[in-house]
């Protein structure tokens, strides 16, 4: 694979730990220990100021700004706008001064450096003992969580314990609209309105283009009211206040920070601003160790119902542990019309846009924890599809066409070799919609929102692929697929083969509606003009389709002409040259077999029982040497066909890089942000690589395996409104129900029943 681990942090199943300041990942940290509840997210910058490598980052979801190239697209279709995230109020924003000095830990001394955020109740926690150059010694602490209940609501404490004297303290504590936004170097805030009155300080900010409200808030506890100090600037409001230190005591000082953003670009500041002092109004006296246990008490109900336990491996227990955090802290569908961006909340990179990684690999992880979240994963696309079709007007195409990166449902990608070429976005929404109705059998969603989906869709893919005037087949030209290091290729064979089954199921879904919903077929054939002859087009491509594929090999070919490529030995490239994208020219990367991530592979996962063995395994001993894994998107995929392939060796190597990207750093760039797509991938990594879950079938399937070091593992799904534990050890696995009626799956090749008193088999195919 090339790639190895970079481990700083302490080991521990349920807590990041960084013992001892490590300036030399001072961002890859801020990366680590950031924090989100869906709607605010916060990297792990230092509260009280740091003039080393940092990015003071805090954004709200929903909260985008807009920018375009300079120089005006003068050819159709190439998009000539980017949406972005961007970076907000610095709301922790804290200045200490004691005996003359400001504290900056780049600048003074200090010692028992230790960061902590505690996965069970969310809370980060960073502490040192500061030594002044008068002698003086002071213990501080900054701690803060994100309210899981009031999404509005972040707090914070900083604590104070002079060790060696007693006397007085300076502190500061103020929001600052004045961050710039690091990928382009600019502050987007215009702030029209603050105000100072008592504890509490208000500051509105606007973004620059897209008009865009968000206000903060923010009330003192802790500290008299008649000795805080108001201060402002153009886009800053805060206090100055001092604190008496006795020696030997601590002294708490905790903010209690409301965001409110409008909801929608363009709202009316006023109305912003009335809203969020209401909203301060309503939480005046929430008390910061009073939501810290309310918060405690929400990640228990999480852990109750979704952790995953690993007994013998201790590295990767964390690293699940830490997996499942960040992806319920960053998406849990509570926010209207949000998705989930690559970098989740946590970063600048990717400008804070989805992909199709969002139906691919996260919605399994909601389909089958948080329902409700997946539903609201393919809703964002239904409110999103003016804009599709809006774009694949731009490619001179009828339908819909999905963007390749959004946060507005707008085509963010000014890459035209992306955005022009690749349609998996497309497809995968598709794909979304069977995955959602198969697990879930929600026909509402199906016959409403989901079928116009799919006509429109249908239409894109029908009107953007061609015949072949000598083979006589239907396929696509000039495509990208999902291995970005292949451009302008014919005949994508993930392209094709994705693009047949969404004809194929758009039509099973028609066919169905007229049986069972026949008055709503009518209305949506009215409604989008379609017509029978419409749909026997769509019969006759998908039947046309032509798949790149080999009967004596057995090997899908991932394109017209992928076999001639010259072949590149990947284990030879040097480790300093990863990332590949900021070491090697755009075009070397085009020039030989490299994959960048699963192609072939990728279908293979998506629709597993649709393939022999024997397919697989050809295809796997075939593509995986030629994948260098730039993507994040790529190692879990890997992992679950190994382990069923009986590749143990391999799977585990892949399930730990998947496990652990961000924290070991794997890919040397996780001070940009982390990788929520490996992320999500990791729980597909235990519950279909390990647990053998496939749920592309007619019945949910399990054959599961254990590794020969753990001494067992266990997870929890939802499935049909049941909660179903599976627990695995050396000598058996269990299924039980833990919360509603008895659930069919097919176990080891049989139909069961798995009620509440539980199904055991033998833990029979043992990894080595």
């Amino acid at each position: 694979m090339g790639k190895a681990a970079d481990q700083y942090l302490v080991v521990d199943p349920w807590k990041l730990i960084e013992e001892g300041f490590h300036p030399e990942r001072s961002r890859a940290s801020e990366s680590l220990f950031s924090l989100a509840n869906e709607q605010i997210g916060v990297r792990g910058y230092m509260d009280e100021g740091y003039s080393g490598d940092t990015l003071i980052g805090c954004y709200v979801n929903g909260v985008n700004e807009e920018r375009f190239l300079k120089e005006p697209m003068t050819y159709k279709g190439i998009s000539n706008r980017i949406c972005f995230m961007v970076n907000t109020v610095d709301w922790l924003h804290t200045r200490i001064e004691l005996a003359g000095e400001m504290l900056d830990l780049n600048c003074v001394q200090f010692d028992e450096f230790r960061r902590e955020l505690d996965l069970r109740t969310g809370v980060l926690r960073r502490e040192f003992v500061w030594k002044t150059k008068q002698g003086q010694e002071l213990r501080v602490s900054f701690s803060r969580f994100l309210s899981m209940e009031t999404r509005e609501l972040g707090l914070q404490r900083v604590s104070l314990t002079p060790l060696n004297f007693s006397g007085p303290v300076r502190v500061t504590l103020a929001l600052d609209f004045s961050c710039v936004h690091e990928s382009y170097r600019t502050n987007f805030w215009r702030c029209p309105k603050k105000s100072t009155d008592g504890e509490r300080y208000a500051l509105l900010g606007v973004t620059k283009n897209t008009k865009h409200p968000l206000f903060a808030g923010f009330e003192i506890h802790g500290v008299d009211a008649d000795a805080l100090e108001p201060i402002t600037a153009d886009k800053f409001v805060g206090c100055q206040f001092s604190l008496e230190l006795e020696q030997g005591q601590e002294r708490n000082v905790d903010r209690l920070v409301v965001l409110v953003p409008g909801q929608h670009p363009g709202e009316a500041p006023e109305a912003v601003w009335e809203r969020g002092q209401e909203r301060l109004d309503a939480l005046r006296g929430v008390i910061y160790d009073v939501s810290a246990a309310s918060n405690a008490a929400y990640w228990r109900d999480f852990w109750g119902r979704s952790d995953i336990i690993i007994d013998g491996d201790p590295d990767t227990q964390q690293g699940i542990r830490y997996c499942l955090f960040q992806l319920h802290q960053t998406y849990r569908g509570v926010v209207p019309g949000s998705n989930i961006g690559a970098k989740g909340l946590s970063g600048e990179a990717y400008n804070g846009n989805a992909f199709w990684d969002s139906e691919t690999y996260c919605l399994p992880f909601y389909l089958f924890s948080n329902p409700a979240a997946a539903r609201s994963l393919i809703e964002f696309r239904y409110r999103t599809l003016p804009q599709a079709r809006e774009r694949a007007r731009d490619l001179d195409c009828a339908g819909a066409c999905f963007p390749i990166a959004t946060s507005d449902g707008t085509e963010s990608c000014t890459l035209w070799q992306h955005a022009s070429l690749q349609f998996h976005p497309t497809t995968s929404v598709a794909y979304a919609i069977w995955h959602y109705a198969k697990i879930t059998g929600d026909t509402d969603l199906l016959y409403r929102e989901g079928a116009e989906l799919l006509v429109e869709i249908c239409r894109f893919l029908a009107t953007r692929g061609q015949w072949s005037p000598r083979h006589h087949r239907f396929g696509y030209y000039a495509v990208m697929g999902p291995d970005e290091f292949q451009m302008m290729v014919n005949n994508n064979c993930y392209t094709n083969l994705m693009a047949k089954r969404t004809f194929l199921y758009a039509l099973d879904v028609l066919a169905e509606m007229a049986e069972t919903s026949p008055d709503r077929r009518a209305d949506l054939f009215e409604q989008l003009d379609c017509s029978d002859g419409e749909l026997a087009s769509w019969r006759e491509m998908a039947d046309a389709m032509f798949i790149p594929y080999d009967p004596e090999t057995q090997l899908y070919e991932q394109h017209e002409g992928f076999f001639d490529l010259p072949h590149i030995d990947i284990d030879k490239i040097p480790v300093e040259d990863f990332p590949l994208y900021s070491h090697w020219s755009y075009d070397r990367m085009y020039r030989n077999d490299m994959i960048k991530q699963p192609d072939v592979l990728m279908f293979m996962f998506l629709y597993n029982r649709s393939f022999s063995l024997e397919e697989k395994r050809a295809n796997y001993e075939y593509y995986e040497p030629r994948c260098i894994h730039e993507s994040s998107l790529s190692p879990s995929i890997h992992s679950i066909l190994a382990e069923e392939l009986g590749r143990n060796e391999e799977a585990l190597e892949f399930f730990r890089f998947a496990t652990r990207i961000d924290l070991d750093d794997y890919n040397r760039n996780v001070r940009e942000g982390i990788h929520m797509t490996s992320i999500a991938a990791a729980w597909m990594n235990i519950v279909y690589g390990f647990g053998g879950m496939r749920s592309d079938g007619d019945e949910l399937s399990f054959n599961p395996k254990i590794p020969g070091h753990w001494n067992s593992y266990r997870f929890q799904i939802v499935y049909r409104n049941s909660l179903l534990r599976v627990t695995v050890t050396q000598s058996e696995a269990v299924f039980e129900v833990l919360d509603g009626g008895p659930v069919s799956a097919v176990v080891r090749g049989r139909l069961e029943t798995v009620g509440k008193a539980g199904l055991t088999v033998a833990a029979n195919g043992a990894l080595a």
